[in-house]
């Protein structure tokens, strides 16, 4: 039961009207964790700021999603389970691939490096181990891609709180994180 509402665009505030419209043009639907965010008008310019620019960066778009599935599992969103296995699927990522993302698990090992040290991060809020950044630097990840992750990791924390205190609602085929217990 959603405890921040996911507001109408027509009732958000102008600036956040303007962003909305840009989602909604973009994926044909401003999706609740867009409109929950959309009662400030910076957190939801921050939010899609951040989106856009690691659209640019070295980390693909798969991988992408399977960090944020990663992170979606450790922390039980099931909003973020949900979104990211659509988005996942979008970038090209296979059903069975997208179940093991949830739990950590990916079928290339270089994929792997990365969500395992995601799961570190998650689970050791941002300590890890000389020996832990060593490993996922020996997968053949750079210092920028390294930085990425953990920026992919941080912004999927960020979205997975906000749902467990908004309570959103879920507005994608369900996917429950639980799976990845």
């Amino acid at each position: 039961m959603s405890r921040i509402s996911a507001i109408e665009v027509d009732q958000a505030p102008a600036a956040s009207q303007e962003l909305l419209g840009a989602v909604q043009k973009k994926l044909g639907v401003a999706p609740n964790v867009f409109r929950t965010m959309a009662h400030s008008p910076a957190v939801l310019q921050a939010f899609l700021g951040f989106g856009e620019a690691m659209g640019s960066g070295s980390v693909s778009a798969q991988l992408g999603e399977q960090i944020a599935l990663t992170v979606a599992g450790r922390n039980e969103c099931d909003y973020c389970a949900s979104a990211h296995t659509i988005l996942g699927k979008g970038a090209g990522l296979a059903e069975d691939e997208l179940a093991a993302n949830l739990k950590g698990e990916a079928g290339d090992a270089k994929a792997q490096a990365a969500l395992t040290f995601a799961s570190q991060i998650v689970e050791n809020r941002g300590v890890v181990s000389d020996e832990q950044l060593q490993a996922v630097r020996n997968a053949g990840y750079s210092d920028a891609e390294v930085v990425e992750i953990i920026a992919h990791v941080s912004i999927n924390i960020f979205t997975n709180y906000l749902n467990h205190i908004a309570g959103t609602d879920v507005d994608f085929p369900v996917v429950s994180s639980r799976q990845a217990a």
